[in-house]
């Protein structure tokens, strides 16, 4: 998949759940005010989709974008119920994976209230260390909930501390 593609936009249905085996991929919705919030980045070895439009096969509200070329390997919902009747092993790993992303989803949650900015930050790059090279700064403060002038505040601080 080409970089800048997208593979879903609000108000369609989304028909996969993607792993992404090589690039970077940002998924977002767009709030009251007209601006990107970024809820997820997909680098290698991490899976993508708009859970609730996929699994409801009902339109959502979230975008879906590859930020560089990207080999994905996909699952259609028939092709996930397929998978799941004809390898039971498979429902298993399923379950850890939703398991895993739903640990995900709440530690983000704590950190988005919990936490300080600088705490925020560092808690992104010890997660996805590789980001802040592949990505525009306003990306991750968007993922963040900053402005970009902030978190360049934040990266200053950061730097005068070091």
């Amino acid at each position: 998949m080409p970089k800048k593609t997208y593979m879903l936009r609000a108000g369609e249905i989304c028909h996969f759940e993607a792993f992404v085996n090589k690039g970077c991929l940002r998924k977002y919705y767009i709030n009251e005010q007209g601006q990107e919030v970024i809820i997820q980045f997909a680098i290698e070895n991490n899976w993508i989709s708009d859970i609730p439009s996929f699994s409801t096969q009902q339109p959502g509200n979230i975008f879906i974008e590859t930020l560089e070329d990207c080999e994905l390997l996909y699952l259609s919902p028939q092709s996930k119920e397929e998978l799941l009747n004809a390898v039971p092993r498979f429902e298993r790993f399923y379950r850890i994976l939703v398991e895993r992303y739903l640990n995900v989803l709440q530690n983000r949650l704590y950190f988005s209230i919990s936490k300080t900015a600088h705490e925020k930050y560092l808690d992104f790059l010890a997660h996805y260390p590789t980001i802040p090279q592949r990505v525009p700064q306003h990306y991750i403060a968007s993922y963040l909930g900053m402005s970009a002038e902030f978190l360049s505040k934040v990266r200053t601080r950061m730097a005068k501390e070091k």
